[in-house]
């Protein structure tokens, strides 16, 4: 805990089973309290290492639903629990799991609803091993939101997030993809609520293990990234309706 908040990391995970065991070691244990893993239908050991390293919830799709639909089976998991603050870390080691201190700090400390680890502020993002093309992917489509949202966030794109409990029991995440867009619609969804925001530099690994989405998908995902922003736009302007970006009745979609 971090000032009588309870604090629960969560892994949404897929064939991480070589890498499980190195995030997890990494992770403050001296302040986290649950660690919720969730195995969406892995074909390698993930879940038994999972188990084997003594992680407390461990979960498992019985089919592939997608990183969308992983993850909202992990903040259901931690509202079931209890938790105060809940920090995403991805389990193939890109993100530095030492951070999650500051991460939960922040908001445990009333400073900030949201907590981002950005791999765009410092130096580190080519050097971590991040290829060039989803370099500049990122910057021009962080540059894309911020202009039309407008917001001022170093990147939208970052996996390593800190949300306090009611972001998560307030935000309509149900009505969010079940595939990687899910993570750039929870975040429009939290600027559009009101919540507040910060971020801090995450030194990224781009290892041999570590996961990513291939060339085609990430033109898929630039591609949803774009049309989303279109739609919380125009359901700000109040053009058009919209579920996912209602903000009118807050808590009125809460996750099931």
């Amino acid at each position: 805990m971090i000032n009588n908040k309870k604090i629960a990391v969560v892994m949404p995970a897929y064939n991480a089973g070589r890498t499980l065991e190195k995030t997890y070691r990494f992770l403050p244990m001296d302040i986290v309290d649950d660690v919720i893993l969730v195995d969406d239908c892995s074909s390698d050991d993930t879940s038994d290492k999972a188990r084997k390293l003594g992680i407390q919830h461990v979960i498992r799709h019985d089919t592939n639903k997608g990183y969308g639909a992983n993850q909202k089976t992990c903040y259901r998991k931690a509202l079931d629990i209890g938790a105060d603050i809940i920090i995403m870390v991805h389990p193939d080691y890109q993100y530095e799991p030492k951070l999650v201190t500051a991460m939960a700090s922040l908001i445990a400390q009333g400073v900030f609803d949201c907590t981002l680890g950005s791999r765009i502020l410092g130096q580190g993002t080519l050097k971590g091993g991040m290829p060039v093309y989803k370099y500049m992917a990122n910057r021009i489509l962080t540059l894309y939101q911020n202009l039309l949202i407008p917001y001022k966030l170093s990147e939208y794109h970052t996996g390593f997030r800190a949300f306090s409990k009611t972001i998560i029991e307030s935000l309509p995440l149900d009505q969010n993809s079940d595939d990687y867009i899910f993570d750039n619609q929870m975040l429009l969804q939290i600027i559009g609520a009101g919540y507040s925001i910060g971020e801090i530099t995450c030194p990224t690994r781009y290892l041999e293990d570590s996961s990513s989405i291939g060339f085609m998908r990430s033109i898929r995902y630039g591609l949803a990234v774009v049309t989303t922003t279109l739609e919380y736009k125009l359901a700000r302007l109040g053009f058009m309706k919209s579920r996912r970006f209602d903000f009118r009745k807050p808590g009125d979609f809460p996750l099931k």
